[in-house]
C-alpha cells in the first residue's frame, strides 16, 4: 500500500494531558505536510487549531474522554461546544458501565443525542474493546449501526489495551455497511497500519505513523 494512502487514513493524534500549543501546532504542521485525515487533539485547543489550519486539515476532538461516564447532557454540551469552536469530527466514549448493566436503550439514545449535537459533523463512537467481552462488542456493533453515528472505534488508547486485529475483523463482520471502523491505540508500525486497513478499518488513530514517515523520510 502506498504510504500516502495510509497517511490519508490517519487521525494524527495528541491527547496527552500535558500537551502544549507548541506541540499541537507542530502536530498540525505534520498533518498538513503528510496529508493525514485529521489531527485529533484536546477540545481546549480546537478553536486555536482550526484558526491555524483553516480548510487545509480536519480537526477532530474527543468528548466524554477517556472514561465515558459523563452524563448525556454533559456529552452533548461538549459536542456542541467543540463544533462551535470549529471541530470537524467528534470521537465520543460510550458509558461502559451502562453496557455492563445491559442498558442498551440508554446507550443508543445517548449516541443519537450526541450525533444530533454534532450538527452534521462526523461522529466516531469509542467502545473501549479491551474492557468488553466479544458478546458486548457485537452488541455495540448493533447499537452503533442503529444510532446514526458514522464510525465505531476500538479504543481511547488510555485503558488497558488498544486495537487488535481480531476486534477490527469482528467489527467488519458485525457493523452495518454504512458504519466505518476506526482502529486506535498501539498502532506502532507501517505493517500494523496496513494490516488494520486490510481488515476493514477506514481510520487509524495514531501518532507513530507520521513519526516513522518523518524519521525514515518516506515522503
Amino acid at each position: 500500500m502506498d504510504i500516502r494512502d495510509i497517511l490519508s487514513k490517519v487521525d494524527h493524534t495528541l491527547l496527552s494531558p500535558s500537551a502544549t500549543w507548541e506541540e499541537i501546532r507542530a502536530l498540525c504542521d505534520d498533518g498538513i505536510r503528510c496529508g493525514t485525515a485529521s489531527v485529533c487533539i484536546p477540545a481546549s485547543y480546537v478553536r486555536e487549531a482550526k484558526a491555524y489550519v483553516g480548510e487545509r486539515l480536519a480537526v477532530c476532538t474527543v468528548i466524554g474522554f477517556p472514561n465515558g461516564y459523563d452524563t448525556t447532557v454533559a456529552k452533548c454540551f461538549m459536542a456542541t461546544d467543540a463544533v462551535q469552536s470549529g471541530a470537524d469530527e467528534i470521537d465520543m466514549v460510550i458509558n461502559i458501565g451502562w453496557l455492563k448493566d445491559k442498558r442498551y436503550g440508554e446507550i443508543l439514545e445517548e449516541i443519537r443525542a450526541v450525533k444530533a449535537a454534532c450538527c452534521g459533523k462526523l461522529l466516531k463512537v469509542i467502545i473501549e474493546t479491551c474492557l468488553l467481552t466479544d458478546e458486548e462488542k457485537v452488541k455495540m456493533c448493533e447499537i452503533v449501526s442503529a444510532s446514526g453515528a458514522d464510525y465505531i472505534k476500538t479504543s481511547t488508547g488510555f485503558s488497558t489495551g488498544g486495537a487488535t486485529r481480531e476486534d477490527v475483523a469482528l467489527f467488519a463482520a458485525n457493523v452495518a455497511p454504512h458504519v466505518k471502523i476506526k482502529a486506535a491505540g498501539g498502532i506502532s508500525s507501517i505493517e500494523d497500519a496496513e494490516a488494520f486497513l486490510a481488515l476493514g478499518a477506514d481510520r487509524l488513530g495514531t501518532s507513530r505513523i507520521v513519526k516513522i514517515v518523518k524519521k525514515e523520510h518516506l515522503i
